[in-house]
């Protein structure tokens, strides 16, 4: 993975080298240290502008190379179109339309000056987000790739963002630091091949979470078949990997209060098991494991910025191989919650890992509230496409949090309906159920099979498969995978349940 830049906060001044970003709106009136700069260079903005057609729209860059007048190598003109307008999404989106801009350029370092064009002071929240979407934006997974001989692209190595108040912005930063971390990790995990992550190697990557101060514990084979977990396991037998659960705790909330779950689908790679997946696209069944991925890296955030919160994160860690000791069509088995599961199809098994999952988290951690996710299936991609997730409630008042959280996270979430109706399409006539409703409302069904699994805690379950992995492009993100769940159930905590 190309290294992140290393991201510093300023004192407003004029910059004297290298590479200078400033903005504009679309009016191209700028800020008076930017107004100072282009002073110094005799009106050089309002000249470039004329000669590119350069309006200030939002996003916009106009590149002066070598500005006359200047001691820069490069002058980054970045428009924020209206300023009215301006929201808490487009700070982010204006961070990674500059990152972009700035590895595309092979600039090694630069200087962001964040002021707004009208004289208004930018909130020091603001300055935190332009910085998350720099770090977000900057991620790339090229660990296995060989650089090659005529590659002469330089990587941004140091941004500084000069700011009005330093102190404020850093402290803001602290906060929207941990949040990149968080959704970073979530990538790594996703975009790391199969053969280099598997349960164990997953189990260490969760372990590394003790140094923020997460506690971790770990349930293997004996454990959970001690349990009777027996739909997670079933997945599992069919591998040479041992499957695992593991429960990170992150106790920053009130002594005794009762913690939110988060509990994650992480199949680390997918074949569909006896009911083998077709070849074409295969490859992605890597990506699994999004879930497990984004509960890992919510629980790196919460930690990393000290939410005052107990939150609690349980991950279910399995392979789903067809070997010959692999579970076929027609087996029976028995899930920890004391009901049985005719397998119809042996690639519906995220959520036979989930199944045993819940009821771990229900039974024996005794949450307030559980969220879970998981990329379950290709239905909800078919219904809701790759922008935003299927949400599944019990709870009304969780539904609209999650709702809610989506919108301001960019993270955006879809409400499908349970019912009855839905829910007799699992019903079985060799078992309590059966863990597939056929091809007709899909991801409703494998709702619905959840939801058997959960009593009375407010629960909501998240279809991720269309946004997690090979969702759109966007400002911030430009890889496979996306992290999706990090940003969105953070601010579900920080506008929800934190003290």
């Amino acid at each position: 993975m190309a290294k992140s830049p290393s991201l510093s906060f300023v004192k407003h001044a004029v910059p004297g080298s290298g590479t200078a970003v400033i903005l504009v709106d679309e009016t191209l009136a700028l800020g008076p240290t930017a107004k100072a700069l282009d002073d110094k260079a005799g009106g050089l903005v309002a000249r470039a502008a004329a000669a590119a057609a350069f309006k200030g729209k939002g996003r916009k860059v106009l590149d002066i190379v070598a500005p006359a007048g200047l001691d820069l190598d490069r002058l980054l003109v970045v428009g924020l179109g209206k300023l009215d307008d301006l929201g808490e999404q487009d700070w982010w989106k204006l961070g990674g339309a500059v990152m972009a801009k700035l590895s595309g350029a092979s600039v090694s370092a630069a200087t962001v000056v964040l002021e707004r064009p009208d004289g208004a002071a930018i909130a020091p929240e603001a300055a935190a987000d332009v910085a998350l979407g720099m770090k977000l934006r900057a991620y790339t997974f090229d660990r296995y790739k060989a650089k090659k001989e005529d590659d002469d692209t330089v990587e941004v190595g140091t941004i500084e963002i000069a700011v009005a108040d330093v102190a404020k912005a850093k402290k803001a930063w602290e906060r929207a630091e941990a949040i990149a971390e968080g959704s970073l990790l979530a990538r790594k995990l996703m975009d790391e091949p199969a053969n280099v992550l598997g349960p164990e190697e997953f189990i260490a990557e969760v372990k590394g979470l003790e140094a923020v101060g997460v506690e971790v514990e770990v349930l293997d084979r004996d454990a959970m078949a001690a349990m009777g977990m027996n739909a997670l396991l079933g997945v599992a037998q069919g591998s040479v990997r041992p499957p695992y659960i593991a429960i990170m705790r992150w106790n920053g909330g009130k002594k005794g209060d009762k913690p939110v779950a988060f509990v994650g689908k992480g199949v680390v790679f997918d074949t569909g098991g006896i009911s083998i997946k077709p070849a074409g696209g295969m490859e992605d069944m890597k990506g699994d494991m999004g879930g497990a991925a984004a509960v890992t890296g919510l629980l790196r955030a919460l930690a990393g910025r000290k939410a005052k919160v107990n939150a609690v994160g349980v991950i279910g860690l399995v392979e789903n191989m067809p070997d010959g000791n692999a579970q076929r069509p027609g087996d029976i088995v028995t899930a920890a919650a004391g009901k049985t599961i005719e397998v119809i199809n042996t690639d519906a098994e995220g959520r036979l890992v989930l199944a045993d999952a819940l009821w771990y988290t229900e039974e024996k951690l005794q949450p307030k509230a559980i969220v879970d996710l998981a990329t379950l299936t290709g239905a909800c991609i078919i219904a809701l496409g790759h922008e935003y997730a299927g949400l599944f409630a019990n709870n009304d008042e969780l539904a609209e949090a999650l709702t809610a959280a989506g919108e301001a996270s960019g993270e955006k979430v879809w409400r499908l309906p349970l019912a009855k109706e839905y829910d007799k399409l699992i019903d079985s006539k060799n078992a309590d159920m059966k863990n597939t409703g056929g091809r007709a409302a899909g991801s409703i069904t494998a709702a619905q099979f959840l939801q058997r699994f959960v009593k009375d805690t407010p629960w909501a379950h998240l279809d991720i498969a269309g946004t997690a992995m090979g969702s759109p492009k966007t400002e911030i993100s430009q890889g496979w995978s996306s992290g999706f769940g990090v940003r969105l159930l953070d601010r579900l905590i920080a506008d929800t349940y934190e003290a």
